[in-house]
């Protein structure tokens, strides 16, 4: 079937979508359907007749709809296939087809929209102008650390000395709520852990227990906020019976020689020091590489415009939705209601899942105006990477890759990582230094 037998009308709907419309004459159905009823004559079982035999005007009040879909399905496929190839087209989805069947002695009509690659030429992307932030690590930087670990070692102890309650302590309170006159369930408990200033209950609550003994009771008078979770209370005042059960105050351990060898390994200050320095400076140099990277992607999108498909922009919304979810369940979340949260995540994503399809595009074009290319090699090296990352054979990791079909994407994120290497090494860096308190700028 060619474009001298059918009339092809191909307009694009949007840089990245286009439409065929066919018009196939009516000699080309009526071969088509022939067709069709010949395969259907041959595997028909009519009674009275045998298979191949059955004629014509049998086989249509029998299985006249299953030809013309037949039929429908061939010319479809033939025609839209070949108007393709013709047009040097390479459709990225599937085509959604309009069509309203054939019709006796009538030309056969149908659309076909698809979505197609943007075609656009990679422009200024040499030689880029872009910031540098390096973060130096201070003796403050260390010690924050240092008390940070601290912290997490920290327990709590029953208080000994005879007072009231402290900002900072941790209260085991009972408490017993009443809104407009009533007492609510809601609003009732019988063991509640509170640490005073950590502003986490109603706004005025923690404060009116400041002094209060354990083994005392007091009434706290409250306002619920206008935006309060449980809408029956927002905006109105609530009155709580408050008694105190228990006061426990936070005992930090000392930075002494134990501490530092129970938490790791060291045998002195200095060389626990040394490690948690040489970490920041791990954190901050990925900081950095990554600050970097994503103000070059910023910087060559800003340079490129184009549209991008919206089924890949979808796709990559799936991922991470998908990604959200599994790292909630990883986290210790129930997976039906990780699956409700994620669910609502679609829009979230989407701005950052099209800036993403837009740096991949445009990368690959980038890498195949340069000829940046991945090896073989590469692959290999990369499957080791992660092998020894996660403590696997490297078997059992390429196993596992080609099982699900992973090597295409491993070997898409080298080609992205290789060429922003490439520009990064032809990119005019200005390098600014940066620490907690001063900031510094060297070109």
């Amino acid at each position: 079937m060619g474009e001298s037998a059918a009339g092809v009308k191909i307009e694009d709907i949007s840089p990245v979508k286009k439409k065929i419309s066919m018009e196939i004459p009516w000699t080309e159905v009526k071969t088509a359907l022939d067709k069709a009823y010949k395969t259907i004559s041959r595997r028909a079982k009519v009674k009275g007749f045998r298979p191949g035999k059955t004629p014509r005007k049998v086989l249509e009040s029998f299985y006249k709809e299953q030809a013309e879909e037949d039929a429908v399905s061939n010319l479809i496929s033939e025609s839209y296939m070949d108007t393709l190839s013709k047009n040097n087209i390479n459709p990225v989805t599937q085509p959604v087809i309009n069509q309203n069947g054939i019709e006796e002695d009538q030309a056969f009509t149908y659309t076909a929209t698809f979505e197609i690659l943007p075609v656009f030429e990679p422009k200024d992307y040499s030689g880029l102008e872009i910031e540098k932030e390096e973060y130096g690590v201070t003796d403050g930087d260390v010690d924050t650390r240092l008390a940070q670990l601290q912290e997490m070692y920290s327990t709590l102890e029953n208080l000994e000395e005879d007072r009231g309650v402290s900002d900072g302590d941790f209260v085991s309170i009972a408490f017993e709520g009443t809104v407009d006159g009533e007492t609510k369930k809601e609003l009732t408990t019988d063991n509640y852990l509170l640490q005073i200033g950590s502003k986490t209950f109603i706004p005025g609550f923690e404060e009116q227990l400041l002094g209060v003994k354990k083994g005392q009771n007091t009434e706290v008078t409250v306002t619920f906020p206008d935006d309060y979770h449980a809408k029956e209370f927002a905006g109105k005042s609530g009155v709580f019976t408050v008694s105190v059960n228990d006061i426990r105050t936070k005992k930090i351990p000392e930075l002494d020689e134990n501490f530092i060898k129970n938490i790791q390994a060291h045998e002195t200050l200095d060389d626990l020091r040394s490690e948690v320095r040489k970490s920041l400076e791990e954190e901050h140099a990925t900081r950095t590489k990554t600050e970097l990277r994503n103000n070059l992607i910023s910087r060559l999108l800003e340079n490129n415009k184009f549209d991008v498909p919206p089924s890949f922009v979808e796709r990559q919304v799936y991922y991470m939705v998908m990604d959200a979810e599994r790292r909630m369940v990883g986290n210790g979340m129930p997976k039906e209601k990780a699956a409700k949260i994620s669910s609502n995540l679609h829009e979230r994503f989407r701005d950052d899942a099209e800036r993403m399809v837009r740096t991949s595009l445009l990368l690959a074009k980038i890498a195949e105006k340069e000829s940046v290319a991945v090896s073989d090699d590469d692959i290999e090296e990369r499957i080791r990477e992660v092998a020894q990352q996660y403590a696997q054979d490297y078997e059992s990791i390429r196993t596992a890759y080609e099982k699900n079909n992973l090597i295409d994407r491993i070997k898409d994120e080298i080609l992205e990582q290789k060429t922003l290497d490439f520009l990064e090494e032809r990119a005019t860096i200005k390098v600014i230094q940066k620490t907690a308190d001063k900031e510094t700028g060297d070109v």
